[in-house]
């Protein structure tokens, strides 16, 4: 039964992702929905200026209607925890919706402050952890892929380390969405990790929203791969960022992000060592452009070639990780 719910949510979730793009970028492209580029970034990305942006409107509401039409008969006998995970991330997306209109309205690339996503993201952290424990889907165990083993934490530190970790991958994800579908395809093998998990250890209630966002992401590629026809834009990212935080405390695994998030990680990581290598030798630069994917981009790497190592990479690190959990339960 729930492999079957797996490839309908999945067929499901591309469908209506694939229909949705098709009526939705030529009405971003009549708003005038175009990426601005920003001044300081990659002389050669000037060409992408005016693709409409906002198309992960396309897959949220694809993903969305699949949630709710296929798990009703669930919700009804009280399993809300795939609502839960989606209702979180789309909080993010609205985040990511706000700042996009902002850029769009103001012909910038500059929306939200960061001060203003921070404290909205945080909050949002804060509100989905609390509902998460009230509903008492949260445990203050930390497990340790691999070795099999649980680390109970206070409580207060937790949910420190969980609004930290939620944050971090949001913007994390959100730094990867530089070049066309990387973050599309690098979070699609992530989902597909989180589908095969949640099979694996019969968590009906959690199968149905990574399936279904994998089947999104993989018609939203028809439309974001190079060269794109859209952007996902903020409103795409954020969501994205906010599922893959989500589905990690969900299913009661946050440590799995390392692994499984090591392409989002590696691209904090050349971020935060070229601002702080920066600012340390006054002016020298580590990277030839940070993050990462532009690093490679300024090497003569191709956007396509630089898509399918970074997906690769994950898909590795995937089924490590998915070797390394189980026999938990």
């Amino acid at each position: 039964m729930m492999d079957h719910t797996i490839w309908i949510a999945a067929a499901a979730g591309f469908l209506l992702t694939l229909l949705i793009g098709k009526f939705l970028v030529p009405e971003l492209r009549k708003l005038k929905a175009g990426q601005e580029i920003r001044a300081d970034g990659p002389r050669w990305h000037a060409s992408k200026a005016g693709t409409p942006t906002m198309g992960g409107i396309m897959f949220i509401i694809g993903v969305g209607v699949t949630v709710f039409v296929l798990g009703w008969e669930g919700m009804l006998g009280g399993g809300f925890v795939h609502l839960y995970v989606y209702l979180f991330a789309l909080c993010f997306g609205l985040i990511g919706f706000v700042d996009d209109y902002r850029k769009v309205r103001q012909h910038q690339n500059e929306g939200l402050t960061a001060w203003q996503k921070f404290v909205l993201q945080l909050l949002a952290a804060v509100v989905f952890l609390s509902l998460m424990r009230y509903e008492g889907l949260l445990t203050n165990r930390l497990y340790v892929p691999g070795l099999q083993v649980n680390i109970t934490v206070n409580w207060i530190l937790y949910l420190m380390f969980a609004a930290f970790v939620i944050v971090g991958t949001v913007n994390a994800v959100n730094l990867t969405d530089g070049i066309d579908g990387l973050a599309c395809s690098v979070t699609f093998v992530v989902m597909v990790f989180f589908t095969a998990a949640a099979a694996m250890w019969r968590l009906t209630d959690l199968v149905l929203f990574p399936s279904a966002l994998a089947g999104g992401l993989a018609a939203f590629f028809v439309y974001n791969h190079h060269p794109a026809k859209t952007f996902m834009g903020d409103t795409g990212s954020l969501f994205l960022g906010g599922a893959v935080a989500a589905l990690a405390f969900a299913m009661d695994m946050p440590l799995i992000l390392i692994p499984v998030g090591i392409v989002y990680i590696a691209e904090t990581l050349s971020d935060i060592i070229q601002v702080t290598y920066f600012k340390a030798t006054r002016g020298k630069r580590f990277f030839k452009m940070a993050p990462v994917h532009h690093h490679l981009e300024r090497c003569g790497w191709s956007e396509v070639k630089i898509v399918a190592v970074f997906s690769a990479v994950t898909l590795v690190f995937s089924i490590l990780a998915y070797l390394a959990i189980q026999g938990r339960h």
